[in-house]
């Protein structure tokens, strides 16, 4: 069994997840309360100086009114004065810092003996719980490491997604991700209808919600579709789930793809074990008295007409859909909690098998795993505001140490949590969003990146190679054309997929797969097309989208032209710039 400070909210939120916290909600598991604007949703990585219009990267992490921090990939603490910025980006920083401010004065609606800060209540005062809904009973026996609070409409449960067993031990798919807390309290807390409602055409989980939960278990943890993202993967069948069913996702979030079956002990025989985020329950293996058999969804009504779920022992396990109504929003259901961790996600360790999993000393844990009968370890101490000390030995023995703090890590799930309420008449329509511009005078959008900001499919070697659509707005008076280079940064070089110059001035954009309307240069492998994204290394990689407004059209050919001469050649002809971050992730 894990020690009692690891499960327990009122060790670690109170101390270290402050800034994780902070955060989820300043970026706003594996993507209620108002979240922050559309452009401090998103993560930023590229910041332009005003006077000199140079890039530079690095993830945020704190200012105050004068100075700004960021944290280079490599580690290092850059700092800038927030005026030295361009508007949109000293716009994005103080967007984040009200969105935090605005977190940090959230007031909760009612608390049940949390220990994340003094009860509102004791247990025993008479009449405090004389209106708990009967959902408060199913969580109750977890309560001393969880927030419980309802309002009319909805069950709020904050946790920091620690569970009070062991984890990880029996995977033998693992991509190197290790439990760390997570902030699932105040305006990030997990919401479940208290009054669910059929839905007029039920979704299926088979085909849908490949992102984020599907459902909570009682004891705060939650339970992700028990196939992969991928759409076809199912992740006991692969090896990635633990003896619990479990396993931590991108973000370092645990979580259950399997109904959970061990918690009935503790709940009692014949009650829920857990929650579909349709507000209906699901309980345990059917009984051999119950003998009604299961829809499609893995549910089905009592003698009294209510509806609940079952768990089984084959696919789908939980819930296969939902009976009530929920909204899809980018692959999940909407809205639900951030996870998030802060280092970057890795890639899978080939080979690997986890052999242990123990808490070493307080707030000092030890993964064990094993590759061809040699075992390596990660061993890690949580810190003041949610920073995070790795050691990382291999199997050969080779010892390696990193230090990661808030800003420069890994999210999970959505978009942030937004006070919007369950559809009224069904599954609303899919929506497809536009990210938006990231930094620049030139505002850069593209229908080709998901609200997620990851590159479709279509556009990169795992689909149909085609060129991603660019539109652009707001351009600088006196512009003559428009330059778009796509581009990446790498460790050892910067990588070039795309050039495009001599854009008429009159033009708002070019079309996915669409022939742009002006001279078409190299890329890196000296072809005058686009060289669609073919990552070979592991894990998400940021690429960048740049549209110039030159104040002359270029007097170059196509087959001189590429990225570093369209820099060299627009140097004195330019007029404003924006860019665009977007990421991809090679499909396995």
């Amino acid at each position: 069994m894990m020690k009692k400070n690891f499960a327990n909210p009122a060790s670690l939120l109170a101390g270290s997840m402050i800034a994780i916290l902070c955060l989820c909600h300043g970026s706003l598991a594996h993507e209620g309360g108002h979240g922050p604007s559309d452009s401090a949703a998103v993560s930023k990585s590229t910041w332009t100086i005003a006077k000199t219009h140079k890039h530079f990267h690095g993830s945020f992490l704190s200012a105050d009114e004068q100075v700004a921090k960021f944290e280079t990939s490599g580690g290092k603490v850059q700092q800038v004065h927030r005026a030295e910025l361009i508007e949109s980006d000293r716009n994005w920083i103080a967007e984040r810092l009200e969105s935090i401010r605005k977190t940090n004065q959230a007031q909760p609606i009612r608390f049940v003996n949390l220990q994340i800060e003094p009860a509102a209540s004791s247990y025993d005062e008479a009449g405090f719980y004389e209106d708990a809904p009967a959902m408060f009973q199913h969580f109750k026996p977890f309560e001393k490491t969880l927030g419980l609070r309802w309002d009319n409409d909805f069950f709020y449960v904050e946790s920091n997604g620690i569970p009070d067993h062991s984890m990880m031990v029996g995977i033998t798919a693992w991509q190197q991700q290790v439990p760390l807390p997570q902030a699932y309290t105040g305006r990030n807390a997990w919401r479940i209808p208290l009054h669910p409602k059929p839905a007029k055409k039920p979704m299926s989980a088979k085909d849908n919600f490949f992102r984020g939960a599907i459902a909570l278990a009682v004891n705060g943890i939650p339970i992700f579709n028990p196939i992969k993202n991928d759409g076809r993967t199912d992740t006991l069948v692969a090896g990635e789930l633990d003896q619990w069913g479990g396993h931590c996702g991108r973000a370092d979030d645990y979580h259950y793809h399997i109904a959970p079956i061990h918690l009935e002990p503790m709940v009692g025989k014949g009650q829920p074990i857990a929650y579909a985020l349709d507000g209906y329950p699901i309980y345990s293996y059917q009984e051999d008295s119950d003998n009604q058999p299961l829809d499609w969804m893995n549910g089905h009504k009592d003698k009294d007409g209510n509806y609940h779920y079952h768990a089984t022992k084959k696919y789908p396990y939980i819930n296969g859909g939902f009976y009530g109504e929920v909204l899809e929003r980018d692959g999940q259901v909407d809205p639900q909690p951030r996870a998030e961790s802060p280092r970057p996600a890795l890639g899978p360790m080939r080979g690997a098998k986890i052999v242990g999993f123990e808490e070493t000393a307080p707030k000092s844990f030890q993964l064990t795993y094993e590759v061809s009968g040699r075992k390596g370890y990660v061993r890690y101490k949580l810190g003041e505001s949610g920073a995070v000390a790795f050691e990382f030995q291999d199997p050969a023995g080779k010892v390696t140490k990193q230090n990661y703090q808030n800003g420069g890590g890994r999210r999970g799930g959505g978009p942030p949590p937004r006070d919007v309420q369950p559809p009224r008449d069904g599954q609303l329509p899919r929506q497809a969003e536009a990210m938006k511009s990231q930094s620049g005078t030139i505002q850069v959008t593209s229908s080709s990146v998901d609200s997620r900001g990851m590159l479709i499919k279509d556009c990169t070697c795992d689909g149909a190679r085609q060129s991603p659509a660019v539109s652009w707005d707001k351009l600088p008076e006196g512009t003559k054309s428009i330059a778009v280079s796509l581009w990446h940064e790498a460790p050892d070089q910067t990588k070039s997929y795309w050039v495009v110059y001599n854009l008429p001035a009159t033009s708002t954009g070019i079309g996915q797969n669409k022939k742009a309307e002006g001279t078409v240069g190299l890329n890196d492998k000296r072809r005058n097309e686009y060289d669609p994204m073919c990552s070979k290394g592991p894990g998400i990689k940021t690429y960048h989208i740049t549209v110039y407004a030159l104040s002359k059209n270029l007097e170059l050919t196509a087959k001189e032209v590429d990225r570093k001469k369209l820099l060299e050649a627009i140097r004195d002809c330019k007029l404003g710039e924006g860019t665009l971050d977007y990421q991809y992730e090679r499909s396995k």
